[in-house]
This record gives C-alpha cells, structure tokens and sequence, in this order.
C-alpha cells in the first residue's frame, strides 16, 4: 500500500516541474520584494520605463523592421551572420522531414546541454571562418563543429546524430578537445558540461519508449514523440517543457527530491511559503525553457504549430537578470553584495533569479506598449531575443570591463 505522504509529495513535486510554476513563485517573490520584506533586494518599478526604453533602443538598432526571430539556440548557430545550421540542412539528404527533425532535435539537446557560462577567459577559434567567438556564441559553434565532425555519433558514416552510447561514454579529454580547452583557454564547468552529456546518454538509453526510434535511442527521438503529442498539428508551448522536463529530467545534477521526484533547477528560499510540502523551494529550470523554445522551430518546420508561446517564462540568467539591477529596476540592499560572488544556490541569486522572471514579464508589457504591438504579434519569446538578454549584454560591457554580469555566480556548469 503506498504511503500517502509521499503520494501526496510527489503530487506536489511534478507541479513544481511546469513553468506556471516557475511564474507562480516568481510572482510571490515579486511581491515580497515590493513590499521591501526580502533581504537581499529591494525592488523599484518606477525604473521600469527606463529600462524598457533601453530594450526598445536595442530592438530598434538590431531590428529596425521589428521582425524579430524567437529566442533560441538557432541563433547562437548564426554567430558572425552564417547560418550554419541552415546551410548544413538543405545540403543534406535526409530520408525524410522527420529525420531532419531527429538531426535538429540532437544538435539542439545537446548543444543546450553545454550551453551554461564559459566564463569571460574561454575563447573558439572557428577553423572555417577563422573567427573566434566566447560566452554562448563560442558554445554554439563549437558544438556545432563537434556535432557536424561526427563527435556525438556512434555511425561513421552518419555523423549528423547524437547516439546515447557515444554520448554516455564522451570522457572530459574528448569535450575539452572540442572546445579547444587549455591552461591558456579555460572553460567554466568543464567536468559537469561532459558529466551532464554522459547523463543525458544514460537517460536516453534508459528510456527507449521515448527516444528509442526502431530500437535507435538518441536524444532526437523526442522530436516523434512530441508530433505524437500533437493535436491536429497543434502543440502548446509548455507542453514541451513538460516533456523536456519529465523525460529529461534525470540529466541534471541531483539537488533537492520530493517523493522521489527530482526537481532539477530548484532552489530554496526561507521567504517562499506554501501550505503543502513544497514551502521553501523556488523552481526556475532555465536551460530546460531555453531547450523548450530550442525545439520549437524544427517542430514547426516538420508542420507542427506550436502556440501558447507565453506559457514559457523569461529566463532567469545572468544577461537578462543584469538588465534590471544595471537599469535599477533592482538595488542591493547591501552594495558590499555586489563585491563578492554567490553560491548559485544562495538566497541572494535565488531572489535575483525569481526576481528576474516576474519583471521579465512587466518589462514585456512595457516594451509592447512603447512599440504599440499586441502580445500575438509581439510574444515573450521575441522580447527576449530582440531584446532584453542582448540589452542586458549591451549594458553589462558599457559598465563594467569585460561585460561582466553585475553579480559573479559560483556555477558548475549547470545552471547558468
């Protein structure tokens, strides 16, 4: 006979693993913050105008027409104006649209994966181009580079893949050669990015009913499993993160469980109260959000109309976070704080972050209103391309000398 108790804790548990969740919490932080009882920021709307003009000065600059893409990993894989992505898949002859979309949905888990901060030092030096790219741009190509170099496949002659067994077996040595990593080129978080690939091998393996296509288990096996979920060719944005969320959740470092549910990029914090067993915890599941809007575009490429764009919330990361303490939307209740860098799961990052989702969402209305677009014509998604993360990079290497965020997060590689 189960325990109800823990019934009742894994109930609580999988609703924390949503990104209404996520906006829930955010919002009761939010709150808090406004009503000066947090202890570490202290919130200012009265700025948020001026930090949407800055926003709005960044759009119009970048895309003077307002057409503006969806944010996604797609486009990192553009750095320096190449589309490389789109080249390399209308060259290939793929056998049909939905192993193009297997490809895209490898390329994209994977590179996601490895995309927290590498740190202001690491650099990549594009052998085609000879350009060198750092931050998430860097990430991208280099594992573009590895992905079209066959570094993820387990066939020889189809390098375009990234196979559970090559993946759950890539060794440090192997990543770091892709990444060109080097006393003189360091990357932040080297020994989780390549233990996060190894994971996401052994959950793939591990769940071939998802991800298995005719007993072919790769991370793009999720693509025919969310066409499956689809309604006559329609599928909601969050249902994406629920099946990124569920199915790969055992990738991530194991932090904080309840009733047996691993609850991946969940922190917590003393200020956040609820009447059942998740009081205390603060859900964010920022790179599993930023996969979600990933795997959008292959999906509607293979015909899938994705909707409920806004379902998804703004991610809470160190661009988009340092947008509003460089705007002033928030301040340091002690600037000293500002001096030192934070544990990635201290209260200070934990409010920083949650902080961050619930203005995500006020500053997006303040942008549309200031460019007179509807939030069909103008969702979050395109806010945070156009948009606040390249706005809060804008700001962050007018203030301070190598575009530094305003807090220095101590990360594994995980998480930011």
């Amino acid at each position: 006979m189960a325990d109800n108790s823990t019934t009742d804790e894994a109930a609580a548990a999988r609703h924390l693993l949503s990104s209404a969740a996520v906006r829930d919490r955010a919002e009761t932080m939010l709150r808090l913050g406004l009503a000066g009882e947090l202890d570490h920021f202290a919130v200012d709307l009265d700025q948020l105008s001026a930090c949407a003009d800055e926003v709005v000065q960044t759009i119009r600059a970048e895309y003077p027409t307002l057409e503006i893409p969806l944010h996604a990993r797609w486009r990192h894989f553009a750095a320096g104006g190449l589309d490389r992505w789109g080249t390399l898949a209308e060259a290939v002859r793929w056998t049909d649209a939905r192993e193009r979309g297997r490809a895209a949905f490898d390329l994209a888990i994977v590179s996601v994966l490895l995309d927290a901060g590498a740190g202001a030092a690491w650099r990549y030096e594009e052998g085609r181009t000879g350009e060198t790219y750092g931050r998430s741009e860097g990430l991208a190509v280099a594992s573009f580079d590895m992905f079209i170099g066959g570094a993820f496949s387990a066939r020889p002659d189809q390098p375009y893949r990234a196979d559970a067994s090559t993946l759950a077996t890539l060794s440090v040595t192997e990543l770091a050669r892709g990444m060109q990593v080097s006393a003189q080129n360091p990357l932040v978080g080297l020994e989780g990015r390549a233990s996060l690939l190894n994971r996401l091998g052994e959950t793939v393996e591990d769940n071939p009913e998802i991800f298995g296509i005719a007993d072919d288990p790769r991370p793009g096996g999720l693509f025919d499993h969310l066409v499956g979920q689809a309604s006559e060719n329609r599928l909601a944005a969050p249902a994406i993160l629920q099946a990124v969320l569920l199915h790969l959740g055992p990738v991530w470092p194991g932090r904080i469980s309840l009733g047996g549910v691993d609850l991946g990029d969940t922190w917590r914090h003393p200020k956040i109260r609820t009447d059942d067993a998740t009081s205390g915890l603060v859900p964010f599941h920022k790179l599993s959000q930023w996969l979600a809007y990933s795997l959008i575009e292959p999906l509607e490429e293979a015909g899938i109309e994705v909707v409920d764009l806004d379902g998804l919330t703004g991610l809470p990361e160190y661009r988009n976070g340092g947008l509003f303490i460089d705007t002033g939307v928030l301040a340091f209740r002690d600037p000293a704080e500002a001096e030192r860098p934070h544990e990635v799961g201290s209260p200070l990052v934990v409010e920083w972050r949650a902080l961050t989702v619930a203005l995500l969402d006020r500053v997006t209305d303040e942008v549309r209103r200031k460019l007179k677009l509807s939030a069909e014509d103008f969702p979050l998604a395109k806010v945070l391309e156009g948009g606040t993360w390249a706005t809060g990079r804008r700001l962050a290497r007018e203030k301070r000398p190598g575009g530094e965020p305003p807090i220095q997060v101590i990360s594994d590689g995980t998480v930011f």
